[in-house]
């Protein structure tokens, strides 16, 4: 015969409550360390580069400026150059906001 369920105790719970509320925080700042615009950086890397420095024959895009990232950006969004595929296909998913997160991000890393 098994044994009845055992209910937790009110010293347990403390116990789990205590080391949630103290192992919470960390957690939160280790999340905190990676920004947004780094995201959705990630499948630039591919053909890019890490942070944009592209070790081959695509152009890198790290340290070009905000506006000309800006503008090459949305132009492969909405009105992109005839044969291009890849960077449309991935340029649509992107809206304005994100597109103004990625270039900033890719303005400031050192090219």
């Amino acid at each position: 015969m098994l044994p009845p369920p055992q209910h937790p105790t009110l010293r347990g719970l403390l116990a789990a409550l205590t080391f949630a509320t103290v192992a919470a925080p960390g957690f939160a700042l280790a999340q905190s360390t990676v920004s947004e615009a780094q995201i959705l950086a990630g499948p630039c890397a591919s053909c890019h580069g890490p942070a944009g420095q592209s070790p081959g024959a695509i152009p890198s895009i790290a340290g070009l400026t905000e506006a000309d990232l800006t503008a090459k950006l949305t132009a492969f969004r909405d009105s992109p150059p005839a044969g291009t595929t890849v960077m449309t296909r991935h340029m649509k998913g992107y809206d304005d906001g994100q597109i103004a997160a990625l270039a900033k991000y890719f303005a400031e890393v050192e090219g």
